[in-house]
């Protein structure tokens, strides 16, 4: 077997099996393991926000009157917050397996997506000497990202379009293909399409370009025009709420779910409404590592990667929201590459089998507390 091919199995093996192990207790419904109680069985896992959310949003495709007939006791309004990427799939895939299961399916499938683009972007430009193992140390740091892919979550779409966006970049810029810059484009509006911090994407890209080109951007600015779907996207789904909502500005209208606020770093802010504690020195070191590793991607001369990095931690410090740590996944891959040295050394590879168990109790105890208050799943199925 080709070691390419081999280590691409090796990958879906692994995300199959590390999320059989983060539901089994669910599924053996077990009532003490580990000081935790499972006894509500795998229905827990169904209800873990925010997969429901996109569930309705598949049911009605924002009919404000349809979503008052489904029981989450939310504003219609609120879920112009979540855009219908991920949706659209749980609709497409429903009437083959329903849409709870859809729900988690998806994610399933491009968290083994996200890892497999993942490897190819270490490997074909040689960032690291080892890709099959920094790719599956991808799927279990950080701790959040366990959680992410095992429930139901639009967020591993979001990261392997990214991912995949920013590899056929950097193929453009390496071998000037019409198509690779097409591809970039394409699977950058896919990005777009599902979750609002697309457009980060491609203003990090933007930048880039005029940094890169200076003088000669005009210039050379119609070869980069495929990179104008992603805006274009944005306009598509605001276009969308305009229809639904009668409110082309729905996303910013949909309620305490928009988390941007200003000065920066009001996540210290106890009084902000989605914060609410003061044990916050994780946040802290979120960023210390976050703006560490941007640095180190531009020492190391890995340019768009970096920019894309600081362009999102930039607009994360406008972020006042406790779980921040989700926020910032789509740079963690990113993140990993700037410490490759460190994360494939002895040292780290000794100290790794304590943290994985740290990660899996971690991820059993949120899992168990993030569930919407929902008894009855049917509306759902």
């Amino acid at each position: 077997m080709h070691k390419t091919t081999k280590d691409l199995l090796l990958i879906a093996v692994f995300v199959f099996l590390s999320t059989f192990l983060v539901w089994l207790p669910h599924l053996l419904a077990l009532h003490q393991f580990w000081g935790l109680n499972f006894s509500n069985g795998f229905n827990t896992i169904y209800r873990n926000f925010d997969g429901l959310e996109y569930i309705t949003i598949a049911k009605t495709f924002y009919n404000p009157t349809l979503i008052a007939q489904i029981p989450l006791s939310l504003p219609a309004n609120y879920y112009a917050a979540h855009f219908p990427g991920y949706s659209i799939l749980i609709l497409a895939l429903a009437p083959f397996f329903g849409f709870l299961k859809s729900m988690l399916l998806i994610p399933l499938i491009f968290t083994v997506f996200s890892a497999w683009a993942f490897y190819f972007l270490v490997r074909d430009f040689k960032l690291s000497e080892k890709p099959f193992f920094l790719s599956i140390l991808f799927l279990v740091l950080p701790a959040r990202w366990v959680i992410v892919h095992s429930i139901g979550s639009a967020e591993p779409m979001f990261i392997f379009f990214v991912i995949a966006s920013l590899y056929f970049f950097l193929k453009y810029e390496k071998f000037p293909k019409v198509s690779y810059i097409l591809l970039s484009g394409i699977l950058g509006l896919f990005a777009q399409l599902t979750r609002p911090p697309g457009i980060l994407l491609f203003i990090a890209l933007s930048l880039y370009l005029v940094w890169r080109h200076k003088s000669s951007i005009i210039r050379k600015i119609a070869k980069f025009l495929p990179l104008s779907f992603i805006p274009l996207g944005l306009l598509g789904v605001f276009y969308l709420y305009g229809q639904t909502y009668g409110d082309f500005w729905a996303y910013f209208h949909s309620g305490d779910n928009i988390h941007l606020t200003f000065p920066p770093f009001q996540v210290f802010n106890k009084g902000q409404f989605w914060v609410g504690e003061i044990w916050l020195e994780d946040i802290v070191y979120i960023f210390i590592l976050g703006l560490l590793g941007g640095l180190m991607l531009l020492k190391q001369k890995l340019y768009p990667m970096a920019f894309f990095t600081l362009v999102y931690l930039t607009a994360s410090t406008l972020i006042a929201h406790r779980d921040i740590s989700r926020y910032i996944l789509p740079i963690v891959p990113f993140i990993l590459i700037a410490f490759e040295k460190v994360l494939t050394s002895r040292e780290f590879k000794i100290i790794l089998p304590i943290i994985l168990l740290a990660i899996y109790l971690y991820a059993q105890n949120f899992i168990l507390q993030n569930v919407a208050p929902i008894p009855n799943l049917q509306p759902f199925n």
